[in-house]
């Protein structure tokens, strides 16, 4: 099933309906999106672009991102859309790992990438040439797609310190669609999906939905998240449904507190990206109102691995309730899951072990890599790397991760990435990165540094080291020098002592 076949189908049902939007300013009805779509698809089969090739998104939330994903997808070609926060460089790996054909871009990410790698094939959405391929005459059909053919490449942090891809499939979209509607929430043609989180990861993913019950789609004049803002958007437009980071609904409530709002306006908000803390959760239904539903996925099982919906964000009567809105929910319709032992025996209830999962929603495997595929990939059960424990009723508690993953602002910070960058700096003899709480952002990146004999620590340096290589959000909020690291007999850093030692209370 080629997903440009859902907007061809909402095209002549509602093709009157309101699709694309601009603050609330309507740019296209569902006709128009599709005739866009149709034609800048067109544009690509031109420069001989088709089924089973790449074609990068490098740019901000805004409408024409739409229009350059089912363009894609009109000629059987898979998306590859790549975060706007991560840094020009970063952005370059992850084409020439796909081997794109060619990338959207918009003009302020863009720029820096055309100055960084000026032979990579870029197409400004703010340019002419963009509007000449949207202005063209359209594709009559979408290319056919199998349920195994790739349609979303998604790049993920790796603990090497390169991001790996995962091939979503066709199928993969579907079962997460159908999981949606089974477990998270209802779609109605009157809702207005609100990308203030960015349409790379899950936002994005959650556009299907919205294509197929003719929903709008509305992006902030910021092109990002601003929670006064949103909350303005959302009460103008009603029925409201966005996804956010635990991080974004604390700045949300925040807002709303101060300017005495209710959260008008808004009908779901979707969270993931990591465990809210129990405070904060209820908190935000004091505030906002029963809005919210937890979802747990991973780039690998994009969206669709547990939920816990609204009715049990809300409840207060259940006598374990405050241990359910600890967890991430239960399995959804489309998944499997477990926890399991070292050699994968699943393990009882109320045992913390890794969480394995499977199902039409897991990935086919990871881009041109065979060896990381089978690693994680085990009899058909994917090993999430992440540990927890199931109870009695099948809830999920996460516990701690195995691939010491940081989890910053719902963003992904693998420790290895940021520490190659550091370990370039003359000063720096070891260091090792490692996450601990925090209030706003779930964990801050601290990065703990041992220097070389008679030098001395140049935070600022070592910053804008961070800052000409990777992403600013991955940079450390803070370093530390130590004398030495702990490390076991095998000269291993204890990454758990550190943060111990580093936590309040601890020694250093």
């Amino acid at each position: 099933m080629n997903p440009a076949e859902w907007l061809l189908r909402t095209s002549r049902i509602r093709p009157h309906a309101a699709a694309l939007l601009r603050d609330t300013d309507v740019v296209a009805d569902y006709r128009a999106f599709a005739r866009r779509a149709a034609a800048i698809g067109a544009g690509l089969a031109d420069r001989g672009i088709g089924r089973g090739d790449r074609v990068g998104i490098f740019m901000t939330n805004r409408v024409e991102y739409l229009e350059a994903l089912y363009a894609i997808w009109f000629v059987g070609a898979a998306a590859v859309p790549i975060n706007a926060k991560l840094h020009p460089r970063e952005a370059v790996y992850i084409l020439e790992n796909s081997n794109a054909s060619l990338t959207f871009v918009s003009d302020n990410v863009g720029a820096p990438l055309a100055a960084l790698a000026p032979g990579t094939p870029l197409v400004s959405v703010d340019t002419a040439a963009y509007r000449d391929m949207r202005d063209r005459e359209p594709l009559a059909a979408a290319a056919p797609m199998a349920a195994s053919d790739m349609v979303w490449l998604f790049y993920t942090s790796g603990t090497t310190g390169n991001p790996k891809g995962v091939v979503i499939s066709s199928g993969n979209i579907q079962a997460m669609v159908l999981g949606y509607l089974a477990d998270v929430d209802d779609v109605a043609p009157d809702d207005a999906f609100l990308y203030a989180a960015p349409i790379s990861h899950g936002a994005g993913l959650y556009n299907f939905l919205g294509v197929i019950g003719g929903c709008r789609h509305a992006c902030p004049g910021s092109e990002g998240f601003d929670a006064a803002e949103l909350l303005g958007l959302a009460r103008a437009l009603g029925n409201a449904t966005l996804f956010a980071a635990p991080t974004m609904i604390q700045r949300l409530v925040a807002e709303a507190r101060s300017s005495g709002q209710d959260g008008t306006g808004i009908k779901t908000v979707v969270y993931g990206g990591g465990p809210m803390y129990e405070a904060d959760i209820i908190e935000a239904v004091d505030v906002l109102g029963e809005r919210f539903v937890q979802i747990y996925g991973q780039g690998e099982c994009p969206m669709a691995i547990t939920v816990l919906p609204r009715a049990m964000v809300g409840d207060r009567s259940h006598p374990r309730w405050r241990e359910r809105l600890r967890s991430v929910g239960y399995a959804q319709a489309c998944s499997r899951g477990r926890v399991v032992g070292p050699a994968g025996e699943p393990l009882p209830a109320g045992t913390i072990g890794e969480i394995v999962v499977a199902g039409p929603a897991v990935m086919r495997g990871y881009w041109k890599n065979d060896r990381a595929t089978a690693e994680t990939i085990v009899d058909g059960w994917l090993r999430t790397g992440d540990m927890g424990s199931l109870d009695e009723d099948g809830f999920l508690s996460l516990h701690d991760r195995s691939k010491d993953l940081i989890i910053t602002g719902g963003s992904n910070v693998y420790p290895r990435e940021v520490e190659e960058v550091i370990m370039h700096h003359p000063s720096v003899a070891e260091v090792s990165v490692v996450g601990l709480p925090h209030a706003e952002w779930g964990e801050e990146v601290v990065a703990c540094v041992v220097l070389k004999q008679g030098h001395t620590m140049d935070e600022r340096a070592l910053d804008a080291l961070c800052l000409d290589r990777i992403a600013r959000f991955k940079r450390p909020k803070r370093y530390v020098a130590l004398p030495a690291l702990p490390k076991n007999n095998y000269g291993k850093v204890l990454k758990r002592e550190l943060r111990e030692a580093l936590s309040p209370g601890g020694r250093q």
